[in-house]
């Protein structure tokens, strides 16, 4: 009982309750000039304080490499949707590779070739371009690549 007139202020006939905010005394040792507040909350905030920054700290490296694995994650997964759609169309071209109709059309088409059962004919429009071929209209077009190789060999072999 000694202990609780203590904390209750400046007598034994004042409640805790009855207490007022302005009455200070200087017998009480926590007037206003000389008082030092509670010690013990001040040093459990602190230690509290530190307790946080250790956990924050401890945490923040494996949660830092938690969201980099799950970027790396990520990337990984759009290469492989690329990759496979890469793979479905090498198969798509496999298969269309494999048609014997495919490849006759395409040599046809790109390297002019012409099977023995067919008459195939060269359409020459009479206006000695010299084996060029102009459009109508438009500038001249390039000659086929093997013309200008042989070109180019046939100027290689001339003496100089």
């Amino acid at each position: 009982m000694a202990q609780d007139d203590d904390r209750a202020g400046s007598g034994a006939g004042h409640d805790p309750g009855d207490h007022d905010p302005g009455d200070h005394d200087a017998a009480d040792g926590q007037g206003a000039a000389g008082g030092r507040g509670n010690p013990a909350l001040t040093s459990r905030a602190a230690i509290l304080a530190v307790v946080v920054c250790a956990i924050a700290l401890s945490l923040a490296y494996p949660v830092r490499e938690y969201i980099a694995q799950r970027k790396e994650i990520a990337d990984l997964r759009h290469k492989e949707a690329l990759a496979r759609a890469q793979v479905e169309e090498l198969a798509r071209r496999k298969q269309q590779l494999g048609d014997k109709s495919y490849i006759e059309r395409e040599a046809t088409r790109r390297l002019h070739y012409c099977r023995p059962d067919v008459k195939c004919y060269i359409v020459l429009d009479g206006s000695g371009g010299e084996g060029r071929q102009t459009h109508r209209g438009g500038p001249p077009s390039r000659p086929p690549w093997y013309e200008t190789l042989w070109r180019s060999v046939e100027a290689a072999d001339r003496p100089r």
